[in-house]
């Protein structure tokens, strides 16, 4: 009997279980995805009665020039993305360093490049000539500026140097990352600083570097369109040299996309296989200690 009402207990459990559950209701989430829906379909619509002509979208996908643009933009990633990773390492260590000068060039090279806008620096480096007339060592070799920094070497240079002080900071935080006492221990065994930076903690800050720098080399594909202002021929460039001559803007400008969304698509694959690649063993390591608790070892 219950306490209260005198109520048999049985009669209100079997009551309770009776009772149909009825899962809530997210009114605003259909809602919210009934709009979405709808803005597609206007965009959907909007490109498919447009005035595309989409066989000229066809024709100019694997046109040479297009092709040729690909091949300069996956180059100038590359190269760029090297240059950068190289200085970012390098800037890195400086600024980690106790010797006040190497400190302080790091400091001023990360906020330098860091400050200025990167179609600045293209800028500059491109009309470097007006500076620097020559080049090299005075008096033994010398080359003429403009004939050394072309559209390449000035998109390289600004494409790198930016890239590299923003991978300096990425480098620093995945060496900071790894705990002090790896450190202290290649220290006891009588490893030297750098061989303890190279062979110790660059390993392990790998799997804190890796995300924040693949997310950099996707960037650095699209960061090469701006290069097309001091006439590199990238693929956009080479779109727009196109388009110039046809009139047929917005298909030339959704090959130069559809090119942009392949390469990232790539990338981002690859980007997924490195990070596991470089994270192999840590979960391994977290599930021990459960498999431990539960067999009592």
């Amino acid at each position: 009997m219950s306490a209260v009402t005198g109520a048999p207990v049985g009669r209100d459990l079997a009551g309770i279980a009776g009772l149909r559950i009825v899962p809530k209701r997210f009114y605003g989430r259909w809602v919210a995805a009934a709009l979405i829906l709808l803005a597609l379909a206007w965009v959907v619509k909007a490109f498919a009665q447009g005035q595309i002509a989409w066989p000229v979208v066809a024709q100019f996908f694997t046109a040479p020039a297009i092709l040729s643009g690909l091949v300069n933009t996956v180059i100038m990633t590359v190269c760029a993305m090297a240059l950068g990773i190289i200085l970012g390492v390098v800037f890195a260590i400086m600024y980690m360093s106790p010797n006040p000068v190497l400190r302080g060039v790091a400091l001023f090279y990360i906020w330098f490049f860091r400050g200025t806008p990167l179609l600045l620096q293209l800028l500059l480096w491109f009309n470097l000539a007006l500076v620097f007339p020559t080049i090299g060592i005075p008096g033994i070799v010398e080359w003429r500026t403009i004939d050394v920094i072309g559209p390449f070497m000035a998109t390289l240079l600004g494409l790198g140097m930016n890239q590299g002080a923003y991978t300096a900071e990425v480098v620093r935080g995945g060496i900071l990352s790894v705990d002090i006492g790896q450190t202290e221990a290649a220290k006891s065994i009588g490893m030297t600083r750098l061989t303890t930076l190279r062979r110790i903690v660059l390993p392990q800050a790998m799997r804190v570097i890796i995300p924040p720098v693949g997310n950099e080399v996707i960037s650095m594909v699209k960061l090469t369109s701006i290069a097309s202002v001091i006439q590199y021929s990238e693929i956009l460039r080479n779109a727009q040299t196109i388009y110039y001559a046809n009139a047929r803007v917005i298909e030339l400008l959704i090959v130069a996309a559809g090119w942009y969304l392949i390469v990232v698509t790539l990338l981002q694959i690859g980007q997924f296989f490195l990070e596991r690649f470089f994270s192999k063993g840590r979960g391994e390591r977290r599930s021990k200690p459960k498999i431990a608790e539960e067999t009592g070892a």
